[in-house]
């Protein structure tokens, strides 16, 4: 199956669930998400993988065993392409569009402070601070887990003290309702952006 685009029903269909998460509204649709979510964007996934790598594609279904919301069902399909440990490439449809990301999403202790010791040397965090200015003027946004005060060891008036809290580093983009995300047009737009976080994603694999 060639992809060609996300039909508007996958954005109706989140929009749906949110209002409706039940069993009996799965059952009742869940032909909907499997023609109008998950096989275009297994098709989105196909087209990109010669370049990118196979993706996972996540489950439809909340892990509730812990948590307060007891809601069954994600609001959202994503799919992850991991380059290395938890670091890769993000895309997502729901309600509110079509989302692309890069970066990684969580770090054992011994990799983020191989992280950190990058971020804290003048040559390699000057490097990654270029890396994300650059991102930002394209366009996207920064985001990730901080913590709230300064990382152990760390001087609150290091010159990257912003980046040093962080405790995953992604960057996203948003495409939300542009009408490209419902052609065929989208796997390039995809393509193109991952491309340009390449640089972020090479400079996290070789730093973690």
């Amino acid at each position: 199956m060639s992809f060609t685009g996300f039909p508007a029903a996958a954005l109706d269909f989140y929009d749906d669930l949110e209002m409706d998460n039940t069993k009996t509204f799965w059952t009742e649709h869940k032909h909907v998400y499997e023609e109008s979510v998950r096989a275009p964007m297994a098709a989105l996934l196909a087209e990109l993988e010669e370049e990118f790598g196979a993706a996972k594609l996540f489950r439809p279904y909340r892990d509730v065993r812990f948590a307060k919301d007891k809601t069954p069902y994600k609001i959202h399909q994503g799919a992850f392409i991991d380059v290395a440990p938890a670091t890769g490439w993000y895309v997502q449809v729901s309600a509110p569009g079509v989302r692309v990301a890069a970066g990684f999403y969580e770090a054992s202790s011994e990799r983020l402070a191989r992280v950190r010791t990058a971020i804290d040397d003048d040559r390699r965090g000057k490097q990654l601070e270029k890396l994300l200015a650059k991102l930002v003027k394209a366009g996207w946004t920064v985001g990730g887990d901080k913590l709230k005060t300064s990382p152990r060891g760390y001087d609150p008036d290091h010159p990257r003290i912003d980046l040093l809290r962080h405790k995953s580093l992604t960057v996203s983009k948003n495409y939300g309702f542009e009408p490209v995300i419902h052609t065929p047009d989208l796997t390039t737009q995809v393509r193109k952006d991952w491309r340009a976080t390449q640089p972020l994603i090479q400079w996290l694999t070789d730093n973690t």
